[in-house]
């Protein structure tokens, strides 16, 4: 299969990789010449430019006679920051997109502008929730996707390499339903960060001396909590230290989780776990704890953002 993958980042990189690697063509293109040629370094066709990246995506499937075989229109994977970035892209592709053309939407957009793109973009509209990070680019996504079901299985090839295989991805149904599970997902994430960060505080200001690094490896040998995140807590421990050195008490991010919030809200379903973790999120931006400073290095173990320090707290007053 042929895919285009408009965004280079750390995600798209991601995309790209292992769509070669299961032997897909790829046409890539960034904004950033630089990330463009170290695709092409990978095996991607380097594009100059959406419209670029179209032209070269244009009779992709014809066989040696010169005839279209079904399905030949273009499959193009957007992994742009979400929000003002894809409804620009979009409007780049739209001239050069048709009915038989299939766009996916890998970013974190909210489910509702994904909704309103689907609707207003001709072609098959797919909002595929993406969860994992840079830390899953050996082991594959975990693809929640959204859209026409025949668009869906198109693609299905290529979310099989992205993902960690078939049981890595499935349809969740209409336009719009990828990026609402993988909202609600993002607000599962934050409770679970907030509470494994509750309990090694109450570890860390305990009774005992206790080696946390030990504590989360034992933890994560057969224990009813055991998790990935856990095995993150591990690391975190054996990288920065008993008492995480100096990762500050400040955890970024929160619009997924917001979002969540209120969706729950107008649902009128209670999320207390949730609503509790993105006020403890935000209210990181104050004060220090233990416990919030863990999830801030918990994000980089996961999506190697940023850790904010605390020197540099220090340097910003």
């Amino acid at each position: 299969m042929e895919l285009g993958v408009i965004g280079l980042g750390r995600m798209g990189r991601i995309v790209v990789d292992r769509s070669l690697a299961a032997g897909h063509d790829v046409v890539a293109f960034d904004l950033s010449a630089e990330a463009t040629a170290a695709a092409a370094e990978a095996g991607a066709e380097p594009a100059d430019s959406v419209a670029d990246l179209c032209d070269r995506l244009d009779g992709s499937g014809e066989e040696d006679g010169g005839e279209s075989s079904a399905g030949d229109g273009k499959r193009i994977w957007l992994m742009v920051p979400a929000g003002d970035a894809v409804d620009a892209t979009l409007a780049d592709l739209e001239p050069h997109l048709g009915s038989e053309d299939v766009v996916v939407d890998g970013g974190n957009s909210h489910f509702e502008a994904s909704v309103r793109r689907a609707e207003g973009t001709d072609a098959a509209y797919l909002d595929c929730g993406t969860s994992g990070g840079p830390a899953s680019a050996e082991e594959g996504f975990s693809l929640m996707v959204g859209g026409p079901e025949p668009a869906y299985e198109e693609l299905v090839p290529v979310f099989d390499a992205v993902a960690t295989g078939p049981d890595g991805h499935d349809r969740m149904g209409g336009s719009g339903s990828g990026h609402y599970v993988k909202m609600v997902h993002n607000g599962v994430e934050y409770a679970l960060m907030q509470a494994y960060g509750e309990g090694f505080e109450l570890l860390a200001e305990g009774r005992y001396d206790l080696e946390m690094e030990s504590v989360a490896r034992t933890w994560n040998n057969g224990a009813v909590i055991r998790s990935w995140l856990l095995e993150l807590c591990e690391e975190a421990f054996r990288e920065e230290g008993n008492d995480l050195g100096d990762v500050a008490d400040h955890v970024a991010g929160g619009s997924t989780g917001t979002w969540t919030v209120e969706e729950a809200l107008e649902q009128e379903v209670p999320v207390p776990l949730i609503y509790g973790a993105l006020a403890e999120r935000f209210d990181s931006r104050n004060e220090g704890r233990f416990s919030r400073r863990l999830a801030n290095r918990l994000r980089y173990g996961f999506g190697r953002h940023e850790v904010k320090r605390r020197n540099e707290e220090s340097a910003e007053e």
